[in-house]
């Protein structure tokens, strides 16, 4: 598919749809229609801001994530983290399929279909859901108490239902915008099966295929939606809200470690060893 076809195909935006991600929320729009805010970026300049904000404000700099990079996580705090994280990876499947709604061309849909796919799979025993339960069974937790969410903590699920609420409100643009993240993923996944195996061998490695199969996913879906936000966002306030739509998303990613960080702090000072 062209930039030109995508470009074309994008849902026209309302100021009504956007909430908070719009020029108010970012503050980056000039009070002057006319003024040098308001010229739009090249696709090139756009590229270079979005990849410059992922960067800087993508999770792996939460002191949650570089404690389990260095190994310095107790196993109850990994198994919290990927509890919490399990109604997360629940929930990517349901904001895709509102961003596929929000999509006029079949091709368009058909691109987007393969992520719910990826995650929900095309069996019962395949997709990034299923490699996550054997994560989860890899750290010692029950399959049937991820499922039911039994571990899950309040400020997690505001975050991951708020990110649903955004993609099922905003406008395609900023819904496939917020998902670029996926361009720093890759990399994150790369330090996981690096760092895993030697700071917590306990660790079965089949376990880790979540990770291994994010690799070439990540990459794949990050550079398909980089082109499509490219080509969409012509105007300079289209380019603001895609620039407000991925520091919100940085934002949930953020939120979701405060929370697990915090459960973790509140527990007894202790190191556990693994039976």
């Amino acid at each position: 598919m062209t930039a030109e076809t995508v470009k074309a195909a994008e849902p026209a935006e309302t100021d009504g749809s956007t909430g908070a991600t719009g020029a108010a929320a970012t503050g980056a729009l000039s009070s002057d229609p006319g003024g040098p805010e308001s010229v739009p970026w090249s696709e090139q300049e756009l590229e270079t801001r979005l990849r410059e904000l992922a960067t800087a404000r993508y999770h792996d700099r939460h002191p949650f994530n570089r404690r389990m990079h260095e190994g310095a996580l107790s196993p109850a705090e990994l198994r919290t983290w990927v509890a919490n994280r399990f109604y997360y990876q629940c929930n990517i499947p349901l904001k895709d399929a509102h961003i596929l709604a929000k999509l006029h061309q079949p091709a368009q849909r058909r691109a987007w279909l393969r992520r719910i796919q990826d995650h929900d799979g095309r069996t019962d025993r395949e997709g990034g859901i299923e490699r996550w339960l054997r994560l989860g069974e890899a750290v010692g937790l029950d399959r049937g108490e991820l499922l039911a969410h039994r571990r899950l903590l309040p400020g997690v699920r505001l975050a991951v239902d708020g990110y649903v609420n955004f993609c099922r409100n905003g406008s395609a643009l900023e819904a496939v915008a917020s998902s670029l993240t996926e361009l720093c993923a890759p990399s994150i996944m790369l330090t996981r099966l690096e760092t895993f195996p030697v700071h917590y061998p306990w660790i079965d490695p089949d376990g880790l295929s979540y990770f291994r199969a994010r690799v070439p996913e990540g990459r794949r879906d990050g550079g398909e939606a980089l082109a499509w936000v490219r080509a969409w966002a012509v105007t300079r306030d289209q380019q603001d809200r895609a620039l407000a739509a991925l520091s919100f998303k940085c934002d949930v990613l953020w939120s979701l470690l405060d929370s697990v960080e915090l459960a973790g702090a509140r527990e007894p000072a202790r190191r556990e060893t693994h039976r």
